[in-house]
Parts: structure tokens; sequence; C-alpha cells
């Protein structure tokens, strides 16, 4: 059954999600007492807490049904260590007198955490690996998806969260499902401008749709319509879009909160002379071309209309393009001149910004795309898993195993909680 509370404070447990409280809880929690209790009591305890993070959806019928005696595990197949312990590492110098130099002491060889293998069958699950690819901000989220038809399992969609994934399964989420779930959620204004754009985009498609209807078909004539030729854009008015981008990324908090007070003043003063140098030049109707995709395109066309160093702003191997000095005005050059190298380099990241991250107020999430608060605690991928984090994408690659002094089943608790929840299920069965 469902947690109705699952962040509570006053007895905490352990979830998978990145949320606030759940962060809190985690960095206070403390071992189960032993002291005082049965053994019984112990089992019961650490199986509560830790089937609390693992698989909490999980109902525990099904849970019993998928736990293992068998851990898996590997042994580091060390020649020399191999002759010295006999493959065991508490057996070094049985039956053989050895000893060693109280001066060189031998290393001491980390134990295998088999214990944290308890769960490791639940990480086959497709909403759990979800959530360690770091596709979603929780299994809670991570089954929403699944069951909403937004993940594919090699290639065909999968709508069933328990779904076991063999070695070499590949499984992608739709990016702006992940852009929703890792992004920072929206403001209050921002939900407000959402909601007007969407108001604004429903009324114009009723308008466009009252108008097809309206309409007559026209009569069919002998010749055939000349085809409309398209006016070109203006490159003023896109310059001046990218530039307001460009402003409200350097305006925008979460890129000035680390400048320092006399950076912030350079670019506020580096946007006041963008603006008078706009509100200068003139712009002739036989030089409007419009602005490309490229960054490095689109850094030369601000070039040549605002007559800028091309060195300074774009890259040292694209230098055959020079601006046409008979276009622009000689009032210019002395604006032009004081644009310093450095906040040329501005320019170029905020229009790398503007480009790969624009702002859209009709998104789910807060644009320009940033990490939701919280995040950097959890952010870690599983050895057993390949992220591709730019095409949404993983790949199990096998099933997760223990190591010498390492377990590859994250897990918050240490290796008596998950000894004494081992201890119990074999018990039960």
């Amino acid at each position: 059954m469902r947690a109705k509370r699952p962040f509570g404070l006053k007895r905490p447990k352990i979830r998978q999600s990145w949320n606030k409280y759940n962060l809190y809880n985690l960095s206070r929690a403390e071992p189960p007492l032993v002291n005082v209790r049965t053994f019984f009591q112990q089992k019961w305890t650490a199986k509560a807490i830790s089937r609390a993070y693992h698989g909490e959806t999980v109902k525990e019928k099904l849970w019993q049904r998928m736990f293992r005696r068998r851990l898996r595990a590997v042994v580091p197949m060390d020649p020399h260590q191999l002759a010295r312990s006999d493959g065991y590492e508490n057996a070094e110098g049985r039956g053989s007198g050895l000893e060693h130099h109280p001066d060189k002491q031998p290393r001491p060889f980390p134990k295998t955490p088999y214990v944290n293998m308890t769960f490791a069958p639940l990480e086959r699950r497709l909403d759990t690996a979800i959530f360690r690819a770091m596709f979603a901000s929780s299994t809670r989220q991570a089954r929403q998806f699944v069951v909403h038809g937004d993940v594919k399992v090699n290639g065909k969609k999968m709508i069933y969260p328990g779904y076991l994934l063999n070695p070499g399964d590949m499984f992608q989420v739709e990016p702006e499902r992940v852009l929703f779930a890792t992004g920072a959620s929206k403001g209050a204004r921002e939900r407000r401008a959402g909601r007007k754009a969407r108001q604004k985009q429903k009324a114009s498609a009723t308008d466009q749709d009252g108008n097809s209807s309206s309409e007559t078909p026209a009569p069919a004539s002998d010749s055939a319509p000349a085809p409309e030729t398209e006016s070109p854009p203006d490159p003023r008015e896109s310059a001046q879009s990218l530039l307001n981008q460009a402003k409200s990324l350097l305006n925008s908090s979460s890129s000035t909160s680390s400048l320092s007070g006399k950076r912030k003043q350079d670019l506020r003063a580096f946007q006041r002379l963008l603006k008078k140098t706009l509100s200068r030049t003139q712009l002739f109707p036989q030089q409007a071309t419009t602005l490309t995709d490229s960054l490095d395109a689109q850094l030369q066309e601000l070039t040549q209309k605002l007559n800028l160093t091309p060195s300074t702003l774009t890259p040292s191997h694209d230098t055959s393009s020079q601006p046409n000095d008979e276009a622009v005005d000689s009032s210019n050059q002395g604006i032009n001149s004081s644009l310093t190298p450095e906040n040329s380099k501005v320019l170029r990241r905020a229009l790398e910004e503007a480009r790969d991250n624009p702002i859209d107020v009709t998104k789910a999430y807060a644009t320009p795309w940033r990490p939701r608060p919280y995040m950097s605690a959890f952010a870690f991928i599983p050895r057993y898993l390949e992220v591709h984090h730019k095409i949404c994408s993983a790949v199990y690659l096998r099933h997760p195993v223990a190591r010498p002094g390492l377990g590859e089943v994250p897990t918050p608790f240490g290796n008596d909680t998950n000894s004494l929840a081992f201890n119990w299920y074999l018990r039960r069965r």
C-alpha cells in the first residue's frame, strides 16, 4: 500500500527520490537500535527501513518471489594474491608459517560486501533503471512515465514498470519528459505567462478554423496562379530578437548570481552599448539575409550588421568574410571601437545559450532550462548502466555484482542493516 506521507519527519524513511525532505531525512539517518531489541525485532526493523527505499512500489509478496539466496559477486584474479591466500582472504599463510616483517605490514585486503546485493533483483526493473539513469526524479515518477507510454525498450513502447531488463537492453525516455523531471519548476510569473501564451495559441487556432470554414472555393482557371514570393525577413528584427534573448539570459538570476558587482556593472554597460549600436546602425534592404541556425553564421552576420571586429567574435579559422564598411555610418566607429574582446566573449556565450537553451513560456518546466535544486546529492550513475543524456537513452550492460570493497547496488544502509534484512528473508523462505 502506498504511504500517505512518504517524506514524514517524525519517523523518517529514506525513499528513492530527489525530494528535499528526503535529502534531509537522509542527512539525519541513524542506524537502528540493537541493544534493547531482540534479534527478531532487529531483523524486522532492518527489513522495514530497507524496503522503504528498495522497491517501495513493489508488493511484498512479489518481492519475496523475486528474492534470491544466491548473491552475485566477482573475485579479482590476482595470481600473487591467490598464491599467498589460496583464494580465500582469511587463509593467508595457513599451514606455511608465513610471517610478515614488523616494519612491512601487508596492506589489508578489502572485504566483499555480499549483503549489499540483497535487493539486486529490483535493479532489473524498468522503473528503477530509469531512476538510476537520472531520467526521473523518483521511482514513482519513472513508473508514471512508463505507464503513460513515454518509454521505449529496444525501440518498442513498454507500458509495464515491472519489466525485467536483460543485459544489452536499451531503454529510452522522451526528452521532454526528462527535461520536465530533472529541470527546475516554473515560478508563479512563468506559469502565468505560459497560461496567457496557451490562451493566445488557442484563440488563434479557433480564428484560423473559422476563417477556413467561411472561405468559399475559388473557381478553377486555365492559367496556374503565380506562386507567392515571401519577403525576406528584416535582419534588424532578427538581430534585435536575438539580442533580447541574450539580454534576458545575462539578466537572469541563475547567470549573474556568481558574478561580482564590478562584473555586473560591465554587463549592464555592455547591454546599453549594444542597444545604442542597434539604434544608430542603418541597415539597407539589399543587405537583408536570414540568420542561420549555425552559431558561427549568426556571429558573422551580427558582425556585418554592427561593424564589429570579426576576430573578436568568430573563431580564428573563419576570417574569410569582412564587414561592409561602406554600408555603415561613420558615426558608429567610436561605439564599435569601445567593444572589448571580453564583452565579445560574453556576447558569444549569450548567443550560444540563446540558441541551445531558448526561453519558451509554453514549456512545462522553467526556461532557460536549469537543473532542479538538491539534485547534486543524487547525481551518480551505477556501473551496470551506460547512459547517453543527449538522447535520453541508456543500456543495461549487465547485472550488478559485488566486488572487494564495493557493492554495485546503490544503497544508503550499511552492512549491518542489509545483513539483518537478508536474514529476515532467509527466515521467511
